[in-house]
């Protein structure tokens, strides 16, 4: 089998907030190690604030850890600037959270096209619009182009950021509690979405979620607890 590259290595991460009273709280990452390759499925599983959110943000540059390192394609993240940051979300990175942040004035398909807006390089915007409607047709929704969100089921809505997340071709994509406020059903057909697109798109998957089913569904499973991540048993 041809060796998989390291897209995204975590190296000894902590994170640190400040305590009410302005002292040092316990730190909600301590010593944190991670290696991704290419094309991996991971769930990232643990308790209520064990501190997934605050490492997926670490993971997506959202935020940036008190110590360590997290390299990207072999680049250490804490030499970049906060424009530079910004550039690296935009083309490297894709985001799907537990609520869909869709811009309720605009249509589905100009959902999707908004984070195209800020990578002025690359496709033409006639490429771009052809990009979202494929990827509208791959999440079952080319019927749905010009519905606003609030014309959608949650379902529905949540496959709209899918596609938003992907239209830029992300080495990376990062979904928080992606399934989290859907019903069974359409929580099963988002998760196994997000399994097909793994696969189809070659993206890296790193999912965080409480539900077990969904944890499964991926192709190794980690567990965050007391600030530690180790593998889930």
């Amino acid at each position: 089998m041809p060796e998989v590259s390291t897209l995204l290595k975590l190296e000894n991460v902590t994170k640190h907030y400040t305590a009410p009273d302005g002292g040092a709280a316990p730190p909600v990452l301590s010593g944190v190690s991670l290696s991704l390759g290419a094309g991996e499925s991971v769930a990232i599983v643990g308790p209520s604030g064990s501190g997934k959110s605050t490492l997926l943000n670490i993971m997506g540059t959202l935020d940036r850890p008190t110590s360590g390192r997290v390299l990207l394609d072999g680049q250490d993240l804490a030499s970049l600037g906060d424009a530079a940051l910004a550039a690296v979300r935009s083309r490297r990175i894709g985001f799907v959270f537990q609520l869909h942040h869709l811009l309720p004035q605009c249509t589905a398909l100009e959902n999707v096209l908004v984070p195209t807006l800020a990578v002025r390089e690359g496709a033409s915007a006639a490429e771009g619009e052809k990009r979202a409607r494929q990827l509208m047709e791959r999440v079952g929704l080319a019927q749905r182009l010009e519905y606003r969100p609030g014309q959608l089921s949650g379902g529905e809505r949540q496959r709209v950021a899918v596609a938003r997340a992907l239209i830029n071709r992300p080495a990376l994509l990062l979904a928080d509690e992606p399934t989290g406020s859907l019903d069974r059903a359409s929580a099963d057909d988002l998760a196994q979405l997000l399994v097909d697109l793994n696969r189809e798109e070659g993206v890296t998957l790193v999912v965080v979620t409480h539900s077990p089913a969904m944890a499964a569904r991926m192709a190794r499973m980690m567990e965050l607890r007391d600030g530690q991540l180790r593998k889930a048993e």
